[in-house]
């Protein structure tokens, strides 16, 4: 499949919490095998957009066409994770094969393999047996990632996967999302930090649920562009 190939298509989408709308007939394209970031400011809509794609909140009205057959992967924030969940990091990691084995049946020898790769290509081995409760928060996101990793689905969608940690393992998260992507599977991360979306491929700019801006992170986030979407005058 081409990388100019679109993933996902979204048309006239839109979608509400109650009487809320929080996304207005947002139309894009994701492209296939490349890192789009969801840029805007807090209430702009970008989390609803992610649930929307991950059928998590039904649209409304409008509509969301993936190419793939598979269900996408989908990483929540650290701190949505209780600390006292009594789990491991393997454990937590393996969790992921339940999309192809399900629930609470004897891993493969390909299963196992599988989540080792995803616990070294996040740093974590040495932590594997330790409790979730027991990380910082930048260990129990890569946890949290490497979790997502191990679905091996061609679609993955995290929500400020980075948001809040140390250098250290923000550039792991990174790494293991460039490589993902370099081996084909197309990701979309949500994010308010510019100089994170500046590193995407494709960029998605949104605000108080309208796109206000498409393409390369170049094009679409210039200082007026940001301007009108932080709802704030022009940084020039």
């Amino acid at each position: 499949m081409s990388h100019d190939t679109a993933a996902i298509t979204l048309s006239a989408v839109r979608a509400s919490y109650g009487p809320q709308e929080v996304l207005r007939g947002i139309t894009a394209a994701v492209p296939h095998a490349r890192i789009t970031a969801i840029v805007g400011a807090n209430g702009a809509g970008k989390s609803s957009l992610l649930n929307v794609i991950a059928g998590v909140l039904p649209a409304t009205s409008g509509s969301v066409t993936t190419t793939g057959p598979e269900r996408p992967a989908y990483v929540t924030q650290h701190s949505d994770v209780p600390d006292a969940l009594p789990i491991t990091v393997r454990a937590t990691v393996a969790m992921g094969r339940w999309a192809h084995r399900g629930p609470w049946r004897r891993l493969t020898t390909k299963d196992r393999a599988v989540v080792e790769d995803c616990l070294a290509r996040l740093a974590i081995t040495s932590i594997a047996t330790r409790t979730l409760g027991t990380l910082s928060g930048g260990q129990r996101q890569r946890a949290l990632v490497a979790q997502g990793l191990a679905q091996q689905s061609g679609l993955l969608l995290l929500d400020e996967p980075t948001a809040g940690l140390d250098p250290h393992a923000r550039t792991l998260i990174d790494e293991a999302l460039t490589a993902a992507r370099d081996e084909g599977v197309t990701i979309l991360r949500v994010t308010h930090d510019l100089a994170v979306a500046d590193q995407a491929d494709h960029c998605l700019l949104l605000r108080d649920g309208h796109l206000v801006g498409e393409g390369l992170p170049s094009a679409v986030l210039t200082p007026d562009r940001v301007a009108e979407a932080w709802g704030v005058p022009s940084l020039r």
